[in-house]
């Protein structure tokens, strides 16, 4: 079989896993999920998560940004005018250009605001950025983003953190068949076999955050999340069997006695 290689902007990682670093308890249990993922990247919320006061405990610290690669986000902006200063100040202090937007309509519902999601994608790729970015499951302006430069698709799967899992197959197929960037379901993801379906649609990736830390077992979960996410993707690549609505016998109807 061809070896099955998933790259985000040139970037190839060895897992199609993401996990978000907030929620958890500590960071010493940040490091053990993200361990036990084994994912090869992590969102980090640039206003959330210390990544850069040494006087204070610092995330690198517990995970090494030589081996994981940190994915700066824009969580808790809700114009383009913050996340546009927040990418900016990652890039100036970290050097980080692979980035991950998303900019917030409102505090309740958490749904991107897509008419400043696309206007921030476009300046962002014109400054030289690789943008990963959060978006509604519109097909239309999923297309649009990558219109506009974007280097992966993250559309919502359901509201950020409610875990209900996949609400609109329909369209997340939809916006798979279309792209020809990376297509990760981000947010609203509930347990492993979420995961499994997202990537048996044929997602190239899933996000998880709330799924993992806010288990009551925050580490197994992270195992299953692992596996969930590779069996879904072979499942994937094998080629489900067609749909039928009528009962079809197993065993041969052929020589029977």
């Amino acid at each position: 079989m061809k070896k099955d290689i998933f790259k985000v902007a040139g970037t190839s990682l060895k897992s199609r896993l993401i996990i978000g670093t907030g929620k958890y308890k500590s960071l010493s249990e940040t490091a053990k999920a993200v361990k036990a993922s084994g994912a090869s990247m992590v969102t980090v919320a640039v206003r959330r998560v210390n990544i850069l006061d040494k006087t204070k405990p610092l995330l690198s610290d517990y995970i090494n940004p030589k081996k994981t690669i940190f994915l700066p986000n824009t969580a808790g902006c809700f114009t383009s005018g913050e996340a546009l200063r927040t990418l900016r100040l990652a890039r100036e202090m970290g050097g980080w250009k692979l980035v991950k937007l998303e900019v917030l309509g409102d505090k309740k519902t958490l749904y991107p605001n897509m008419i400043e999601t696309v206007k921030t994608t476009k300046i962002l790729v014109k400054e030289g950025f690789k943008v990963m970015v959060y978006c509604t499951d519109d097909p239309l302006l999923a297309k649009k983003l990558e219109d506009n430069g974007a280097s992966a698709i993250m559309p919502l799967a359901s509201p950020i953190g409610s875990g209900l899992g996949i609400q609109n197959k329909v369209n997340i197929s939809l916006i798979i068949k279309q792209s020809k960037v990376p297509v990760i379901i981000d947010a609203g993801i509930g347990t492993a076999s979420d995961a499994t379906i997202a990537m048996e649609l044929g997602c190239d990736g899933v996000l998880i955050n709330s799924a993992i830390a806010k288990a009551k077992k925050p580490i197994l979960m992270a195992e299953a999340f692992k596996d969930a996410v590779i069996s879904g993707r072979n499942s994937y690549l094998a080629g489900r069997m067609g749909k039928n609505h009528f009962a079809t016998a197993s065993s041969p109807t052929k020589g029977l006695i």
